[in-house]
């Protein structure tokens, strides 16, 4: 009997213990800015705080036991929430109000628990706008009066004036640099039209083995004989996709091991299918790349080495170009490199990508 009653009291104590932490996590809850709801593994609704009410329009009387996906009928949500690789957000517009975005996160939690977060990144989004707004539109209107100076500095270079013989070192100079301004522009502009859209139009069989036959022979007029650069590629393996997209990516990175790799140093391109997918990659002897800087080599303007970039004639946007065009083309970039002894930058494809002859 006494038995009984003392395991009576200790689950009356647990179950007092477990309503105290429950509503101290449900007033946490109701304090965060951000919507929060909580569904089990079968996908029902159980809990949501008011700010899920405000943005996604949940009622939790009318709402409980109701289908997540119900709830939000969004089809990229649908399509999110089905795929179960909840790795990265969502963005999607407010259910009940359209003018509102949201980036979602479902993180799961405990025995078969999920919590859906929906924080409004509206205002995050229109500063975004309006940076590549701003870059798109500066870059378009530098382009017309750069393309003007070196149109005539290059005449002034040519024309065999003897009265600017003493002038020749400093336009070639105004040459080199106006030219490397266009590249920034160009790159600007590039990245602009990638940022624009998440989804592509008009995607095309794409003819990689043909695209990188052109690539090495610009590498080789590149290097000017000073690296041996080989390739292995499948001539038969081609993909889905954006040939100018892939053309510039693969270009990128191909020329930027030229411009790093010291003279006498290799090359090697490859493109073949793995297992999970087709697969390109470079691979150079060259400087190599200092493990704390490789996270952020994708970003815009980033470099390792300010002084010799610049030398290089590199602009400082080519890894953020091929970041954008991996992403578009549902593909991943891998970074291996070891300062004094080379890097590979590899690209792999989803198996969806391959075209089947």
């Amino acid at each position: 009997m006494w038995k009984h009653l003392f395991m009576r009291v200790r689950g009356q104590k647990r179950k007092r213990k477990l309503r105290h932490l429950l509503s101290g996590f449900h007033k946490s809850t109701q304090a965060l800015p951000d919507a929060v709801i909580v569904f089990n593994d079968k996908g029902q609704v159980e809990w949501g705080n008011i700010v899920a009410r405000q943005v996604i329009g949940l009622e939790r009387k009318r709402d409980r036991d109701r289908m997540i996906n119900d709830l939000i009928s969004a089809q990229r949500f649908q399509d999110y929430y089905a795929e179960a690789d909840y790795q990265h957000p969502l963005h999607i517009d407010s259910p009940v109000n359209d003018s509102i975005r949201l980036e979602i996160r479902i993180v799961p939690y405990g025995k078969a628990k999920f919590l859906l977060q929906a924080r409004d990144v509206t205002r995050l989004q229109q500063l975004e706008t309006v940076r590549k707004d701003f870059v798109a539109n500066v870059s378009h209107e530098m382009r017309t009066p750069l393309t003007v100076i070196h149109g005539y500095l290059e005449s002034m270079g040519e024309s065999g004036d003897a009265g600017l013989d003493a002038w020749q070192n400093a336009i070639h100079r105004m040459r080199q640099q106006t030219g490397r301004v266009q590249r920034i522009v160009g790159d600007l502009l590039l990245l602009s039209r990638l940022e624009g859209s998440e989804q592509m139009d008009g995607q095309e069989h794409v003819d990689v083995p043909g695209i990188l036959e052109v690539i090495k022979e610009e590498a080789l007029t590149l290097s000017k004989g000073q690296h041996q650069i080989t390739a292995n590629i499948d001539e038969n393996l081609k993909l889905q996709g954006r040939t100018s997209e892939l053309e510039s990516a693969f270009s990128n990175l191909v020329f930027n091991a030229v411009r790093y790799t010291p003279a006498e140093g290799s090359i090697h391109l490859r493109w073949w299918a793995s297992k999970r997918g087709p697969c390109f990659m470079v691979r150079d002897t060259g400087i190599g790349i200092e493990l704390e800087h490789i996270p952020r080599l994708a970003e815009r303007f980033y470099r390792v080495d300010v002084g010799r970039s610049r030398q290089s004639g590199g602009t400082g946007l080519g890894l953020a170009i091929v970041k954008h065009v991996l992403t578009r083309h549902d593909a991943q970039l891998k970074i291996e490199s070891e300062p004094g002894k080379g890097s590979s930058f590899r690209c792999n494809f989803p198996e969806s990508r391959h075209l089947s002859q």
